[in-house]
């Protein structure tokens, strides 16, 4: 009977080592906490819910702690285990592509082919990526670890993925949450910044309506377009190609079903198990680090200086354009690659001065030059620094 008490007791204490009470450690709880704050943010505030949920609990589940030398093949980073093959659609760059598919699949590239010079907001846009380059260098950090945090500028999540696990896969982490969690505060971080660079009388400026762009157009674009910014760049043909590609079978009206596919179902796949993997990826021995506080740092102001180069750009415009033809300044803001969601903040702002002020097709043209620029931008850096 004492033999039988003696191996119930042992067998009872073992199992508490492989418990999670057992392992804990206090960054593990603390990021237990960011996780549960980031599904709060998603579904009280309403902020990008489609990612902050799977990235929330993703944080939660990736900071689970148990054993890690029982051979369990459960955590992220062992062989074998079902959240490893997941993570390799993020570490091996699968995942981004298949977004940028999506994306294609679902913009309407219309308002920038009716007017070409709104792609110069775009391309604007991105000097917060090259600025936070050149301030991320100055702080120590490596070349191709600066390119990673400053990409985050961009404000374009699959983009700054892809960017980071060709080139600083250890940061990926970090960089992939700071740049979802700017991407959701698109709201809270642009209209000041818009608001303080423009005056009322700029706010107010009516623009033409949009010329009726023809079918031909709208079909020819994805092909040139991809022809000419994969022969700049060509390393970011991945993600351009991806994104011509999905716009094509939106637009040649043959292919109405795969581009649904793309632009829903598929998308939507993808997007979970990218959330989910990348916020499993955010264990705590790597992120709680000073370097994740410098890199939401950079990536704070490289956001910034994107918004504000946009807007500053359409005010240095509008001095060569005749009365007629002048730009609201309050589209500059979409020159990120948040789509579309700094779009819809240029048009609310717009309609708070004035309730006939519609802007969001406007705001369009430099949001989806956004996408391409970023992309372009993820590929130029890849292509100097790999």
């Amino acid at each position: 009977m004492d033999t039988f008490l003696n191996f119930l007791r042992d067998n009872f204490f073992d199992f508490l080592t492989y418990t999670g009470f057992a392992n804990a450690e206090i960054g593990n709880l603390i990021m237990i906490v960011v996780g549960i704050f980031f599904i709060w943010l998603a579904i009280k505030k309403d902020f990008e819910p489609l990612l902050l949920v799977p990235i929330g609990l993703g944080i939660i589940l990736g900071n689970i702690p148990f054993k890690g030398d029982a051979g369990l093949e459960i955590g992220l980073y062992e062989d074998n285990s079902v959240l490893n093959i997941f993570y390799q659609g993020v570490k091996l760059g699968w995942y981004p592509p298949l977004v940028f598919l999506g994306i294609g699949a679902m913009t309407d590239f219309t308002a920038l082919i009716a007017n070409p010079k709104l792609v110069l907001i775009g391309a604007a846009a991105q000097f917060g990526i090259f600025g936070a380059y050149m301030t991320a260098l100055a702080l120590g950090f490596e070349p191709n670890q600066a390119a990673g945090i400053a990409i985050i500028g961009g404000a374009d999540g699959p983009t700054a993925i892809f960017l980071s696990s060709k080139l600083c896969p250890n940061l990926m982490g970090a960089i992939a949450v700071c740049a979802y969690s700017y991407m959701a505060l698109v709201p809270v971080i642009q209209p000041p910044l818009m608001r303080l660079l423009t005056t009322k009388k700029e706010r107010l400026i009516h623009m033409k309506p949009s010329r009726q762009v023809s079918q031909t157009e709208r079909i020819l674009f994805p092909i040139i377009g991809l022809l000419i910014t994969t022969f700049i760049v060509p390393s970011g043909m991945p993600l351009l190609g991806m994104l011509f590609f999905g716009n094509l079978l939106k637009e040649s009206g043959k292919t109405t079903r795969l581009a649904k596919t793309a632009g829903s179902a598929l998308n939507d796949i993808v997007v979970m198990l990218l959330g989910l993997t990348v916020g499993c990826s955010t264990q705590a021995s790597e992120f709680l680090t000073i370097k994740t506080i410098f890199i939401f740092f950079l990536g704070a102001c490289a956001f910034v200086v994107a918004t504000c180069s946009g807007v500053c750009f359409v005010k240095l415009l509008n001095l060569f354009l005749p009365e007629h033809k002048k730009i609201n300044p309050l589209i500059g803001n979409a020159g990120v690659s948040a789509v579309p969601m700094s779009a819809r903040i240029s048009n609310n702002i717009g309609l708070e001065y004035d309730r006939k002020n519609f802007l969001l097709m406007h705001a369009m043209g430099p949001n989806v030059a956004g996408v391409i620029g970023s992309a372009v931008a993820a590929g130029a850096l890849l292509g100097f620094l790999s």
